[in-house]
């Protein structure tokens, strides 16, 4: 099996549903011009069915960005694919992707359909669409609540009908990874002609299982992952890009499979994508957050200076973090107040340390951070209660 896991970035597509995430067409040309620079594989730029925006978004990312595969949405009909092919008409690389509902939920209450007809709708829709397009990718939607046996059969016959790529999702954010794990594991064993398509994920965060989910699948021979930078996407979002990409590099002997991704654009990416949108990524998110590389309680500040490698799996770098950031705050001990006085200039003699270490912690139980403007007044204080402090010649922490 191939050791190779695309990265399909949807954040211009399914991200961009998520309220208050919406971008405008150059908007979405600035964030594709970075996800290129990150590396995706495959960009999916849009559903140039949805809007006049969209359909104009897609053909403008396709006719700029140049080494992804841009991909476009369209449902299983005819009108759909008609767009999303004029749309894509000047990619250097284009990729339609087509999708039905496939669960009896969906199937009833959405659609209105047998699941005679929807197994013939997928076909057809799968067929049409690769008279426009060589690349072909199928999504059956709420894969996760589908119905095994009927899974099997929709895979077998948009394989046949030319998909080369067939996803399955978890949209509702259902599935536990047992759960993913097993459906893939078994579809993968079921499908006669799978050896034809590359399986996918696409999983949804409604339980916070996104990830899990989408590394499971990984686990089970799914060699593309549909995901978003910073996870954003409806309702509480989608896999997020970042950590999956992490969590192969850093815990790759244990999966075996790389990826494209230039990960030390992901920081970047997400501060773009922050920007364009207006939305800010929590502080304690993984990878990209505020506090990902941070560091307050006293006894990690030790072990940090001393070795970074005690408390954090990758470097800062790594992703594109310019540096680690040793925070100073209620948990915070000595070593650490040394290294951000030596970082502004300054050492301080035993006496002045324990003065200053005092202060501080009086100021932390009032205020949650410490900030450079309030350790030069502890110096200052520091210094005319108990001596001066002397510059350093060289201010680097120890």
């Amino acid at each position: 099996m191939d050791n190779k896991v695309i990265i399909f970035d949807t954040t211009l597509r399914d991200g961009e549903q998520a309220p208050g995430f919406s971008m405008n067409i150059e908007d979405k040309l600035k964030m594709a011009r970075q996800l290129e620079r990150l590396n995706v594989d495959i960009l999916e730029a849009g559903f140039p069915i949805a809007s006049e925006g969209d359909f104009e978004a897609v053909r403008r990312v396709s006719a700029e960005v140049r080494t992804p595969t841009i991909a476009g949405l369209a449902r299983s009909v005819k009108k759909d694919i008609d767009r999303c092919a004029k749309a894509l008409e000047h990619a250097n690389k284009s990729r339609i992707h087509v999708f039905l509902a496939t669960s009896d939920i969906h199937l009833k209450y959405k659609l209105n359909k047998s699941r005679e007809e929807a197994l013939a709708a997928a076909a057809e829709g799968v067929r049409y669409a690769r008279t426009m397009c060589d690349d072909v990718e199928f999504s059956a939607e709420d894969a996760g609540r589908t119905d095994l046996d009927f899974l099997v059969q929709v895979t077998e016959a948009v394989i046949d009908a030319g998909a080369q790529t067939v996803n399955l999702p978890d949209t509702v954010g259902y599935c536990l990874p047992e759960d993913y794990g097993t459906l893939i594991r078994n579809l993968r064993s079921r499908v006669k002609n799978v050896d034809r398509a590359i399986i996918s994920t696409h999983c949804h965060n409604d339980l916070g299982l996104a990830v899990a989910n989408s590394l499971a699948g990984i686990q089970n021979g799914i060699r593309q992952v549909e995901c978003t930078i910073n996870g954003i996407g409806e309702r509480a979002g989608n896999a997020a890009l970042e950590e999956i990409v992490m969590a192969l590099q850093v815990r790759q002997q244990f999966f075996g499979v790389t990826t494209n991704i230039n990960a030390k654009e992901l920081y970047a990416s997400s501060q773009m994508l922050c920007e364009v949108t207006g939305m800010p990524v929590q502080a304690n998110k993984a990878i990209v957050g505020d506090n990902a590389f941070a560091h307050e309680a006293g006894i990690h500040q030790d072990g940090m200076l001393k070795n970074a490698i005690t408390y954090e799996i990758m470097t800062p770098e790594s992703v594109g973090v310019p540096k680690g950031k040793i925070v100073l705050g209620k948990h915070s001990g000595r070593h650490a107040l040394i290294a951000r006085c030596r970082s502004l200039g300054f050492q301080l003699t035993p006496e002045e340390l324990e003065h200053a270490y005092s202060l501080l912690t009086a100021i932390a139980d009032k205020k949650k951070t410490i900030e450079d403007a309030d350790l030069q007044e502890i110096i200052q204080t520091a210094r005319a209660g108990k001596g001066s402090l002397t510059p350093l010649q060289a201010a680097s922490p120890a």
